[in-house]
C-alpha cells in the first residue's frame, strides 16, 4: 500500500486547513482543545456544525444524494486529520455518524426526506436508546416493551447511559415487540420524539463529575408505527449495522497522534535542575511504543476506509478498530496524567471545557489553577476514557466477535 500523498491530496489538505483556520472561532477552538472527553461543550459543537453545514462539510462521509461528498478515501482521512490538527471539536455522533446511516440504508423515502436534512442542520438532534439497567454488553437481553395499539406502539421501560438525552429532541431505541424465539428476535428499531408525554430524563453523574450521561424513562409513551426503521421484530440487524459505525466508522489515529505529540512536548520541557520526563525512567520508551501502535492503527484504518470506499461492509474489523482506538486513548490519558505530576491530582474543571454541567462544583473565586490547563484536563480525560472500553459493546465482547467471525473459534 502506497502511503505517500499525491500532489492533489496535498493541495486538498491545504485547502481544508485554510478553511478551518478561517472558520474556527477562538471559542470553538477552545472547546475542542480543552474538551475533557469525546463529547465537547454542546453549544460550541452545535455552533461548529452550523459552520460546517454552511460550507457543505457537516457530513462528507454520507452518500452524495443525501449531502455527502464524492471524496476519495485519502480525502476523507485528510479531512479528519486536518480537523484534529486544528483542534476542532467533534460533532455529537449519534445523529450524523450513527442513526443517519441506518435511516439511509433501511428508512422509507418519507423517513429519509424528513430526518436526513434536519440531522445535517442540527434541527433534529438524536440520542441513543440502547443500553438498559440489565442489558448493557448483552444488549439482546433488553426488555423495554413496545405493545401495538392501533397505528401506534405503547412503550414502557428505561434506557441508561444515554448521552446528550438532556439536549436531544429525538431518541432512537431498541424495543422488544416479541418474546418468542431467540433473544435477538422480536427486537424493533424505532425513533421516538423526546417531547412525547411519558418521557422523563434523569441526569447521571460520571466519574469526572460531568452529567453527559442520563437515564431515560418511558411510561406509556405512544409512538407511531411509522417511526419504525426496517421491519417490526427484525431490528437486531438494523442495530448491528449501526454498531459498525459506532465502533469503527471513524478514524481514531489522527486525534491520537495529536494527543501523543502534546504529551511528548509537555514531557520534554525540563524542570529546574532536573532532566525532562522523557529522559527519566522508561516514560520515553512507553510513549514511543504508544506512538508506534498509533502508526499501526493508522495503517489499519486506511485499509478499512479503503474497503468502505468500495462499498464493502466494515464487518468485524470495526471491532478491531474499537479495541485498538479506545485502549490507546486510555493509555495516552495514563501517560498524560503521569506527565502532569502533582498538579494532575487536583480536581479543577474551571480552566477546561467539560462536556456537560458539573453539579455542585464551585470554582475558586480568583480562578486559580494548579499548574497549566493541560494538567487540569489530564485527570478529567483519564476518568472519562475509563468508559471507552465499555461503550459500544465492551472490548471483551469485541474480542469474542473477532474470535468467532475472523478466527472461527
Amino acid at each position: 500500500m502506497n502511503l505517500d500523498w499525491s500532489p492533489q491530496d496535498t493541495a486538498f489538505a491545504s485547502e481544508i486547513a485554510e478553511l478551518l483556520e478561517r472558520e474556527l472561532t477562538d471559542d470553538i477552538r477552545d472547546a475542542g482543545h480543552n474538551a475533557t472527553s469525546v463529547y465537547p461543550d454542546h453549544e460550541a459543537s452545535m455552533a461548529w456544525q452550523e459552520k460546517l453545514y454552511a460550507a457543505g462539510l457537516a457530513a462528507p462521509h454520507w452518500p452524495v444524494e443525501h449531502g455527502g461528498k464524492d471524496w476519495s478515501v485519502a480525502q476523507h482521512y485528510l479531512y479528519a486529520n486536518e480537523k484534529a490538527k486544528a483542534g476542532a471539536p467533534s460533532l455529537s455522533p449519534m445523529g450524523i455518524h450513527m442513526v443517519a446511516h441506518v435511516i439511509a440504508a433501511f428508512g422509507t423515502p418519507e423517513q429519509k426526506d424528513y430526518f436526513l436534512p434536519r440531522i445535517l442542520t442540527g434541527e433534529v438532534f438524536f440520542c441513543q436508546g440502547y443500553s438498559e439497567p440489565n442489558a448493557g454488553s448483552d444488549l439482546a437481553a433488553l426488555q423495554m416493551s413496545a405493545v401495538p395499539e392501533g397505528d401506534d406502539f405503547i412503550l414502557n421501560g428505561s434506557k441508561i447511559w444515554t448521552t446528550h438525552a438532556q439536549e436531544a429532541n429525538w431518541i432512537f431505541c431498541l424495543v422488544r415487540t416479541s418474546s418468542e424465539g431467540r433473544k435477538q428476535q422480536g427486537i424493533t428499531f424505532i425513533l421516538v420524539p423526546m417531547d412525547q408525554d411519558g418521557v422523563t430524563v434523569r441526569p447521571l453523574t460520571m466519574l469526572s463529575g460531568e452529567t453527559v450521561q442520563n437515564q431515560v424513562f418511558f411510561d406509556d409513551v405512544r409512538v407511531s408505527k411509522s417511526n419504525v426503521i426496517g421491519e417490526v421484530d427484525h431490528g437486531w440487524s438494523v442495530a448491528k449495522y449501526l454498531l459498525e459505525f459506532e465502533r469503527g466508522g471513524s478514524a481514531y489515529s489522527a486525534g491520537l497522534k495529536i494527543r501523543a505529540k502534546e504529551i511528548e512536548a509537555h514531557a520534554r520541557s525540563e524542570e529546574a535542575g532536573r532532566q525532562s520526563l522523557l529522559e527519566r525512567g522508561d516514560f520515553g520508551q512507553r510513549l514511543a511504543r504508544a506512538m508506534i501502535r498509533i502508526d499501526v492503527l493508522e495503517v489499519l484504518e486506511l485499509k478499512l476506509l479503503s474497503s468502505a470506499g468500495r462499498g464493502e461492509s466494515v464487518g468485524p474489523m470495526s471491532s478491531l478498530m474499537k479495541i485498538m482506538g479506545t485502549e490507546l486513548a486510555q493509555h495516552l490519558t495514563e501517560l498524560a496524567l503521569e506527565a502532569a505530576g502533582a498538579s494532575g491530582t487536583v480536581f479543577q474543571p474551571h480552566p477546561t471545557r467539560p462536556g456537560a454541567e458539573i453539579p455542585g462544583y464551585e470554582p475558586p473565586a480568583d480562578g486559580y489553577v494548579s499548574g497549566g490547563s493541560w494538567q487540569a484536563i489530564a485527570p478529567l480525560r483519564y476518568l472519562n476514557e475509563r468508559a471507552g472500553s465499555i461503550y459500544a459493546g465492551s472490548n471483551e465482547v469485541q474480542r469474542n466477535i473477532l474470535a468467532k467471525a475472523v478466527l472461527g473459534l
